[in-house]
């Protein structure tokens, strides 16, 4: 077999391959959108569920899921790009920069499950919070933490050291170098790293049973005091996720209708996910072609 030949049977099986995987993506997407979105109307996102069978709506665990996204993305978002600037422009190349990005390494593959008996083993047993949002966005932070750290470390590694040089030749020190140049320059990688990171914590469902609860109880969305017990920003109560509830209808659910019930909530989460995704090219193309003054 020639050299033209090979090339012309990798290059058929590589797109095999790829028409594959994408082909079994279309083939997901479709069937839930097809199986759920006959199913979803306004009352369905806005209404309330039954406590006990299920059934109604996902309004409160649609509130849940982003109430508990701003949470964690607020503790976990300065945590990492703390992390990431360290890492990328400070640590040097030793033995204890090893073991940092070692342990990194290690805290991204940890199950979510481990993570959410984690976080109830210390936040709802320990420290007595009980399930409640602000046990799930810690849990969720640790969750959360590696993938935006190495993605805000490789994002300000991929800068041009000429951009350092210039900023240094010019007698800004290295931390207003880093803040006024490197920073804005990184930014479209890091925000793409960030919406991505915030569509797979939306998503997240097994470290939110063990943290967050599986219950929605009823709150008073006329009520706005995070300090009041039933007001829907209170961040210790129990707050059952969308992601939550559709594992809850499928090994819980007595509703009659609750394969429909749970194929209709699964379209939107579905749907939600691919909105971060999206979100997240576009804006990163957005604020990259603001960076670099290009069309």
């Amino acid at each position: 077999m020639n050299a033209k030949r090979k090339d012309f049977v990798a290059t058929v099986m590589i797109n095999l391959i790829v028409a594959a995987v994408v082909g079994i993506l279309v083939f997901l997407l479709t069937y839930i959108l097809v199986a759920g979105l006959p199913h979803v109307s306004w009352t369905f996102l806005t209404g309330t569920t039954d406590a006990f069978s299920g059934a109604g709506g996902i309004g409160v665990q649609l509130f849940n899921s982003f109430y508990l996204l701003v949470l964690t993305m607020l503790i976990s978002i300065p945590i990492s790009l703390g992390a990431g600037i360290y890492l990328a422009e400070y640590a040097k190349d030793n033995w204890r920069t090893s073991l940092i990005r070692s342990a990194i390494e290690v805290l991204s593959s940890l199950p979510s499950v481990v993570v959410g008996l984690f976080g109830f083993l210390l936040f709802v047993v320990k420290f007595k919070i009980g399930f409640s949002v602000i046990s799930g966005a810690i849990a969720l932070t640790f969750f959360n933490l590696p993938l935006l750290t190495r993605n805000i470390e490789e994002s300000l590694s991929a800068v041009s050291s000429s951009q350092r040089e210039a900023g240094l030749s010019l007698g800004l020190s290295k931390w207003k170098t880093e803040i006024g140049i490197i920073l804005p320059v990184a930014l479209p990688g890091i925000v793409t790293g960030v919406v991505l990171s915030a569509g797979r914590v939306f998503g997240e469902a097994a470290a939110l049973i063990y943290t967050a609860g599986q219950s929605a109880p009823v709150t008073n969305f006329g009520d706005w005091n995070p300090m009041n017990a039933d007001s829907p920003l209170n961040p210790f109560r129990p707050a059952e996720t969308l992601a939550v509830h559709i594992w809850k209808i499928n090994t819980e659910g007595l509703a009659t209708n609750a394969a429909a019930l749970s194929a209709a909530a699964s379209a939107v989460l579905i749907i939600a996910v691919l909105l971060f995704n999206l979100s997240a090219r576009l804006l990163g193309n957005y604020l990259y072609r603001r960076v670099t003054a290009s069309k």
